[in-house]
């Protein structure tokens, strides 16, 4: 790979690279940015596990909100970790207590270690399987390292796509 290959993203197999910005997270599926002071969870909503946001989800599909490496993927398929190329620590979490469900409605697309580019799939899943179970789909989407930065922010409110930056990051 040429030096113009790296500075304009092109990958050895031709793709580009997706663009990321420095300790940024992107949206993992498009929808509605929610605070997650709003989850329909304690857990998330009392920053438990770290600051984020929640995603009211509008499509059925996880991608990755960042370049990076899958560090972790529940059995059941409604959780996953990712680690970006700069340090971010992220839990992607579908729907409220949809760990009862068994792994019903819920597909992985990774596997850990594997590793990830932005729009990358992750996971995919049934909304009225959730919503049948009685559970919320509200996707939770955390920053479990937070204390090795000095501030995690809202980048964006309302209506999202995968190309909107959610969170940004400063040390």
């Amino acid at each position: 790979m040429g030096f113009f290959d790296k500075l304009f993203g092109k990958e050895k197999d031709g793709a580009s690279a997706p663009v990321c910005e420095p300790l940024t997270v992107y949206a993992v599926t498009a929808g509605e940015v929610i605070l997650l002071a709003q989850f329909p969870d304690e857990l998330f909503s009392q920053e438990m596990l770290g600051p984020g946001c929640g995603i009211l989800p509008a499509e059925e599909i996880v991608r990755a909100p960042f370049n990076g490496t899958v560090t972790q993927l529940t059995d059941t398929g409604h959780a996953i970790g990712v680690t970006s190329d700069d340090g971010v620590e992220l839990l992607i979490h579908i729907g409220v207590d949809t760990v009862e469900m068994g792994g019903q409605g819920f597909k992985s697309h990774a596997v850990v270690g594997q590793k990830i580019r932005r729009g990358d799939r992750l996971i995919t899943f049934d909304r009225d399987a959730i919503k049948a179970a009685g559970h919320s789909e509200a996707i939770a989407v955390v920053v479990t390292n937070s204390d090795e930065f000095s501030a995690v922010k809202m980048k964006a409110s309302g209506k999202v796509s995968t190309e909107d930056a959610i969170l940004t990051l400063s040390r």
